[in-house]
């Protein structure tokens, strides 16, 4: 069995595309913290597409992993060279598969955080990326403020040369720029965030005045933070993937990146240095992000939560068996056209039947299998952000609430059994898991039980048409049988 490495591309590349660009020949301009299957799935093969097709050799990536959860993507891409295969699923079961050379190298801060400021700080760098989720950025659920009581950050507040959290080492890497007489990196967060730059420089301004306060107006001046919308499918690559390429070409790849065929990237054009030419792969640069990333939040994440907790509470297994239910895609659908779109901007170059219409084919694309597991993972992190502002909107203007607060109902039925209605167990993913079901397996006794967690609802327990709709919901789902019929009687046919 071939290992995938530099060594054996030249054998790889008789069965599957290879790059064909010199990796000796690639500079770093391009540090990126967060090395997940989303990246290496969207950002890393824009850049990949972007080295081979029109030889822009300045823009390779360093990985950088914050965490000691991160060693294990390190270690394999160490292995590999910091090759990886991208397995593209499309909807007609075909398969295409593309060894990915975008990656130069790895860093994992815990073990070496001085090479990590190094690398930050080294002229060639012009930008630092992040995929770090949500509970990187450090901010209060509620306040949406910074954490100043994070131990990690307290810590640095006091000892700026020991960086653990990403706004230790961005301080840290522009404090040595700015030192050095060296132009700021731009700070591009990709990731899943409405005003996502706006928030990671909020966040780093916090910070940077606590620790330095002259620094900090310098980063105001200097730094930018565009905000982005970033779009791709990549579900949890298993053991199958990994089988997948043994038995079909005969290499191994330790971790190779699972996605759909369909790819978007949206990008506020305000940078603090030089800029990959993206736009030669289609990538849009706009003025305003705002109505492109709220279209993809509310339709696409929120559609897709809409069938996970649903369907998980129901049975299915993955979000394509949800759409292969009549029920479930007929809901997710009228949730999206009553719900949500009177309630969107306008967005220039986008008609956003078709993008619905996309949206029907992407999330059904049997060859996949995205688990409802994985979309209702962290669930309590993702509403507040994807579905419950829809609800907030239609409640300001008069709009319908009915289809969301019943699925916000089914989350609490979810969080309660923490099984499906077949009996079998649930696999929840969610950092407030035990706080969620001990609230919502008082439901029966008090209703609005679940609604007490006030950083996931904010005042929405405050709104009697809500509450109102709520308690109705709660009242069929667990008095009722079946969420399916349940979903059938709200829908038409």
């Amino acid at each position: 069995m071939i290992q995938l490495n530099h060594n054996n591309t030249e054998k790889i590349a008789d069965k599957i595309q290879c790059p064909s660009y010199d990796s000796d020949q690639v500079k770093t301009g391009i540090v990126h913290i967060g090395v997940g299957g989303f990246h290496r799935a969207h950002q890393a093969y824009y850049i990949h597409q972007l080295m081979d097709k029109h030889k822009a050799m300045d823009w390779g990536i360093c990985g950088v992993g914050l965490r000691e959860a991160d060693r294990k993507m390190y270690d394999i891409l160490k292995l590999q060279d910091h090759l990886y295969t991208l397995i593209v699923q499309h909807p007609d079961g075909s398969v295409n598969c593309e060894v990915i050379g975008a990656i130069q190298d790895m860093l994992l801060a815990v073990d070496t955080p001085e090479l990590v400021l190094d690398k930050m700080a080294n002229p060639d760098t012009r930008i630092v990326s992040m995929t770090i989720t949500e509970g990187g950025y450090n901010f209060h659920p509620q306040t949406g403020e910074f954490d100043f009581n994070n131990p990690a950050i307290k810590q640095e507040i006091e000892s700026p040369d020991q960086p653990k959290t990403i706004f230790g080492f961005l301080t840290e890497a522009l404090r040595r720029r700015r030192a050095n007489g060296l132009k700021p990196f731009t700070i591009l967060s990709c990731d899943n965030i409405q005003h996502n730059g706006d928030m990671a420089g909020k966040m780093l301004l916090a910070f940077a005045e606590k620790q330095d306060a002259e620094l900090a107006v310098w980063i105001q001046a200097n730094v930018d933070c565009p905000n982005t919308m970033v779009d791709r499918i990549t579900p949890v690559t298993t053991a199958v993937d990994i089988d997948y390429l043994q038995n079909s070409y005969q290499y191994k790849d330790e971790w190779p990146v699972i996605c759909e065929p369909f790819i978007q990237w949206v990008i506020e054009d305000k940078f603090s240095n030089d800029r990959p030419p993206l736009e030669k792969l289609g990538v849009q640069f706009v003025p305003n992000v705002s109505p492109y990333e709220k279209m993809k939040i509310r339709l696409l994440n929120a559609g897709h939560s809409v069938l996970g907790i649903s369907g998980a509470v129901h049975g299915h297994p993955t979000i394509n068996a949800c759409m292969e239910d009549l029920v479930f895609a007929k809901f997710m659908r009228e949730f999206m056209d009553k719900e949500v779109t009177p309630i969107l901007d306008d967005i220039e170059g986008i008609d956003v039947e078709d993008y619905k219409n996309s949206l029907e084919v992407r999330f059904a694309n049997p060859n996949l299998k995205d688990s409802v597991s994985r979309i209702c993972a962290e669930s309590s992190a993702k509403l507040p952000k994807f579905l419950i502002p829809t609800i907030q909107d239609n409640l300001d203007n008069g709009g319908s609430i009915d289809l969301a607060t019943f699925i916000l109902a089914a989350w609490c039925y979810y969080s309660d059994k923490q099984t499906d209605e077949k009996g079998q167990p649930l696999e929840i993913i969610d950092e407030n898991k035990e706080k969620l079901h001990n609230v919502a397996k008082q439901t029966q006794d008090d209703p609005l039980s679940f609604l007490s967690l006030d950083e996931v609802f904010g005042e929405l327990r405050n709104n009697e048409r809500f509450v109102a709709k709520y308690e109705e919901m709660i009242q069929k789902i667990y008095q009722e049988n079946g969420i399916r019929k349940l979903m059938s009687n709200m829908i038409s046919f």
